[in-house]
C-alpha cells in the first residue's frame, strides 16, 4: 500500500511538472530530460509511469477532461438554471485554470495539435457538446432566445472562451482570466437573453467575477 501511495505521488510529481513546462514552454520545447530535472525525479522512474512524451500530453487531456465533465456534473445537480450552470461552469473551468497548471497545459495542448487517443474526444468536441446541451435547455427555460442557432452559438461561445485565453496567456497575468470570463459574459447574455431577464444574469456574471477575484 505504501509503495503504491508512492507511486501514485510520484507519477502525480511527474504530470505537474510537465504540465508546468508544457504551458510555458509549449510541448515540442520542452524534452523529457527537462521534465526529469523539473520534477526532481529520476529517469528511470518517469519511464516506470511514461513510455513517451505523449504519454503526459495524453494523462494531461485526461485530466482536462474529467474535471470538467465532473465540474459539469457538479452544476447541474445543484438546481441552478441551464444557463447558470453554464456560466458557473465556464467560471470553475476559469478559477481551476489560474490555480492548476494542469489545466493550463491541456489548453494549450489541445490548441498546439496534439489529439488525444480515443476513446477521449478532443476537448473543444467535448466543450461543445456541454455547451449545445445547455443551450438546448436554456432555450426551454426561456432564457435564451428561441430564435438562436444553438450550433452557431455553441460554436462561438467555444471560441469566444479559449481564444480569450489564448490570447491572454501571452499578454496579461493568468490571475486576469476571471475579469475576461465575466466580460465575455457581459456580451453574450446582450445578446443571448431577452431583455426581462437580462439583469438576473448580468448580475450573476459580476458576482461569480468577484467570487474569484484575488484576494
Amino acid at each position: 500500500m505504501v509503495r503504491q501511495l508512492r507511486a501514485e505521488q510520484t507519477r502525480s510529481t511527474i504530470i505537474t511538472a510537465a504540465a508546468d513546462l508544457f504551458d510555458r514552454r509549449g510541448y515540442e520545447s520542452t524534452s523529457l530530460s527537462d521534465i526529469v530535472e523539473h520534477a526532481s525525479v529520476t529517469k528511470g522512474a518517469l519511464y516506470f509511469h511514461f513510455a513517451a512524451k505523449e504519454d503526459l500530453a495524453h494523462a494531461i487531456l485526461e485530466i482536462q477532461s474529467r474535471t470538467a465533465r465532473r465540474l459539469a456534473t457538479e452544476t447541474d445537480s445543484r438546481g441552478h438554471t441551464s444557463l447558470e450552470a453554464l456560466m458557473r461552469l465556464t467560471f470553475g473551468i476559469t478559477r481551476m485554470s489560474v490555480e492548476d497548471p494542469v489545466l493550463r497545459a491541456g489548453l494549450r495542448l489541445a490548441t498546439g495539435g496534439i489529439r488525444p487517443r480515443p476513446p477521449l474526444s478532443h476537448p473543444f468536441t467535448e466543450w461543445l457538446d456541454i455547451v449545445t446541451a445547455r443551450l438546448v435547455a436554456a432555450v426551454k427555460e426561456a432564457d435564451v432566445h428561441p430564435d438562436i442557432d444553438i450550433d452557431v452559438v455553441a460554436h462561438s461561445l467555444v471560441c469566444f472562451f479559449v481564444g480569450t485565453r489564448v490570447v491572454g496567456r501571452s499578454r496579461e497575468p493568468v490571475a486576469r482570466q476571471p475579469r475576461r470570463t465575466a466580460e465575455m459574459w457581459n456580451i453574450l447574455i446582450r445578446g443571448l437573453v431577452p431583455v426581462t431577464r437580462r439583469a438576473r444574469y448580468l448580475s450573476l456574471a459580476a458576482r461569480l467575477e468577484r467570487e474569484l477575484a484575488p484576494v
